[in-house]
């Protein structure tokens, strides 16, 4: 008979996603993991079924609570433009935090064997993003907040470029007043 849980998966799923975080997938040893997830090894793989399973599942798991959090953001202001403006305030003031998203793509990239992997994960969550905020965008056009010679969705686009460019620049030292610049010439550029 098999014993029972004496853990919390999705507790452990949360650790072990601050672990990946910190230290890529390459960097996370099975023993950070286990520590992390106050879990023995054996219970990693019946679980999650190994390192590699695990770490597509903790991507899933960031990918959706980011996602959740920008689009909090983004339909939090009172006007399209002041959600796009939440959004970045979100991004500069959770710029230290290493996001995994970025280091995913640093890490594996979308050719690799395991970015083909992780590229469902990716797109799945980029997608709703892109989409939330090209909508935010043409509803600023409506406005008249921002230019209506840009196409939406490639604003959209080019803000998700700028949300990854923002949290690069913090983890390369940049301050907070150089993270604000960044994000305010990203908005200015659609005006």
């Amino acid at each position: 008979m098999a014993r029972p849980k004496q853990f919390d998966p999705d507790d452990a799923l949360d650790a072990a996603v601050a672990v990946f975080r910190d230290s890529g997938y390459a960097g996370a040893s099975a023993e950070m993991l286990t520590a992390a997830m106050q879990i023995g090894k054996q219970s990693l793989y019946n679980t999650f079924g190994g390192k590699w399973a695990l770490y597509l599942t903790a991507v899933g798991r960031y990918a959706e609570q980011e996602t959740a959090a920008h689009l909090e953001a983004l339909n939090s202001g009172a006007t399209p433009l002041a959600g796009l403006e939440q959004v970045f305030k979100r991004v500069v003031a959770e710029a230290r935090t290493p996001c995994l998203g970025v280091s995913c793509l640093a890490e594996f990239g979308s050719d690799s064997e395991g970015g083909a992997d992780l590229r469902p994960v990716r797109e799945a969550a980029g997608k709703v993003l892109r989409t939330a905020l090209a909508a935010r965008i043409r509803e600023a056009q409506a406005a008249g907040d921002l230019s209506a010679d840009t196409d939406a969705l490639q604003g959209a686009g080019f803000l998700v470029s700028n949300i990854a460019a923002i949290r690069l620049a913090a983890r390369g030292g940049a301050g907070d007043a150089e993270l604000r610049t960044l994000a305010r010439l990203a908005l200015r550029a659609l005006q």
